[in-house]
């Protein structure tokens, strides 16, 4: 149960995790005549309905954060709090069946179970780097030019994805033992979507309520990401190193659960 653990077998099934995240990845677009095309054209379809929908329908504005407020820029912004809802979304609605879906890895065949949520995040990575690249591509396209700080993305994305582990081991474990917990994580990831400052900037929320937002997880990650790719600002490397080290605890404390409950799988299947 130990993070040393973790590693050595994330490690020694390395190349199973690639093939079954690639498996997983284009299985999702099998039999569809356009395939993985669909991973770049679905991102791109939204961030056009965004632009419509903000700048011509509702007039929406940012508030002239950063020096910008162009008619296209609300839609970009609010783009980069989609991808990291999505990253975190999809795989938290994933988690509880990911055991449940894999009974023979159970049952019949010795299988590094632990894995499983790791290709689900290897998936949902694979989707959020393509959305990334519509994004600084319609950035690039709207105000003619790329802010250096985009490279820093990886390192503010990385906290959440070691959080979203940690909750994934545990979904996927109480999954098993409780179905109703994939009914419950859809409703509270709905939930998210407007708690968090993905639609809104934080500074929008009224005072009384500003700590519940700040709570939220996704409202950090969030708004380093806008200060990486839209403003063009340093990420706070301080919050960023707090961030890291509770994702970690959690991810650890995820992990073990997954592993001290992971025998009495079979025996509910």
């Amino acid at each position: 149960m130990s993070l040393a653990a973790l590693g050595k077998s994330l490690w020694r099934n390395r190349q199973l995790i690639v093939q079954m995240t690639k498996r997983e990845v284009v299985g999702r677009y099998k039999g569809s005549s356009m395939g993985l095309a669909w991973s770049f054209l679905n991102p791109v379809f939204m961030l056009v309905v965004y632009t419509f929908v903000f700048s011509e329908i509702f007039k929406s504005r940012w508030g002239g954060v950063g020096g910008d407020d162009s008619k296209t820029q609300f839609a970009v912004v609010l783009f980069v709090g989609m991808i990291v809802l999505s990253l975190f979304s999809e795989v938290l609605n994933r988690a509880p069946s990911l055991i449940l879906s894999n009974i023979n890895y159970v049952k019949k065949v010795v299988f590094p179970l632990e894995i499983l949520p790791v290709i689900a995040m290897g998936a949902a990575l694979f989707h959020s780097l393509v959305s990334l690249g519509v994004l600084l591509a319609a950035f690039a396209l709207f105000n003619g030019y790329l802010h250096w700080t985009a490279v820093f993305t990886p390192l503010v994305l990385l906290p959440l994805v070691i959080l979203t582990m940690g909750l994934a081991w545990m979904l996927a474990s109480l999954g098993v033992f409780m179905r109703d917990v994939g009914q419950t994580i859809g409703i509270i990831t709905t939930v998210l979507t407007f708690l968090s400052p993905v639609f809104y900037p934080v500074t929008a929320v009224p005072e009384r309520f500003r700590p519940f937002i700040m709570a939220n997880p996704l409202t950090f990650i969030i708004e380093q990401a806008r200060e990486v790719l839209i403003w063009g600002h340093l990420p706070n490397w301080i919050g960023l190193g707090i961030y890291t080290l509770a994702a970690a605890t959690i991810a650890w404390a995820g992990y073990a659960w997954f592993q001290k409950t992971r025998k009495g799988f079979a025996d509910v299947l």
